[in-house]
């Protein structure tokens, strides 16, 4: 009796070992990884690689994920969500020239030519230094400069020679100017993200409005693909917004997608 009982619990054993087999083994089947999505990609299944992107986009964004991802809707001509990944992708990796070349490319490619209104060159030249690169790699300059500045400091105070005391002074001085530099840049940088509210047009075309009614009078007309600030939201339902040239209006909130 004994022996029969305890065949019986080894059976049952088994058997919920194999269960759990099973179900892990399904589980694994069904997690998606980077590796797949790619491999998707690669092949020419691009809506496959554009689902698999999004789950991973799930657990966690990167600029990668999202440029692999405006690349897989770039190849299955859907333009205004690839715009949207590769806005994403440079909001996080401002500095990568990869991701920027693919959205001016696929910029190019939208209906609306907009000119944007003329700033003077030195505001281009200090956005596109304070967007060189992203705000954690500002940041970690910023560590670096100020450690070495710590280093240079103690050289400068106990150097054995005239000329090791010098170096010691001025290279901490010049540490200690890009800690400072740096550590700006990368406040700049988060401050510009957190305040900045940029959209993508989604739909074909959509008629901007001057007044956030559906019967308002015209202002113009925008299409799929082209990129909008977002100035006002206390509207239900509509967005104003402001274009690249500075024309201003009203616009659906449900004809665009947010950055």
């Amino acid at each position: 009796m004994m022996k029969k009982h305890i065949s019986n619990i080894g059976n049952s054993i088994r058997r919920l070992l194999v269960l759990v087999a099973g179900l892990l083994s399904v589980t694994l089947s069904f997690a998606i990884t980077k590796d797949n999505a790619d491999t998707a990609y690669k092949q020419g299944k691009y809506q496959q690689a554009i689902i698999d992107y999004q789950e991973l986009l799930k657990e966690g964004v990167s600029p990668e994920l999202y440029y692999n991802l405006g690349n897989a809707y770039y190849r299955s001509d859907n333009l205004a969500q690839a715009i949207l990944a590769y806005e994403r992708a440079a909001q996080l990796s401002p500095g990568n020239s990869d991701i920027r070349f693919n959205l001016q490319f696929a910029r190019a490619k939208t209906i609306d030519k907009i000119v944007p209104d003329n700033e003077m060159f030195f505001v281009t030249w200090y956005k596109r230094l304070v967007n060189f690169t992203s705000v954690d790699n500002w940041a970690r300059t910023g560590i670096v400069a100020v450690v070495l500045a710590l280093l240079l400091m103690l050289a400068y105070l106990f150097g054995p020679q005239l000329v090791v005391r010098k170096i010691g002074f001025y290279g901490s001085s010049i540490a200690l100017l890009l800690f400072v530099v740096t550590t700006f840049f990368a406040w700049q940088q988060k401050q510009n993200l957190e305040r900045h509210c940029g959209a993508i047009i989604m739909a074909p075309s959509v008629t901007i409005k001057k007044t956030p009614v559906a019967n308002g009078t015209d202002a113009f007309v925008l299409h799929e693909g082209t990129r909008v600030d977002i100035t006002d939201k206390s509207m239900k339902s509509w967005y104003g917004i402001k274009i690249g040239d500075g024309r201003e209006g009203w616009i659906p909130a449900s004809q665009v997608e947010i950055i």
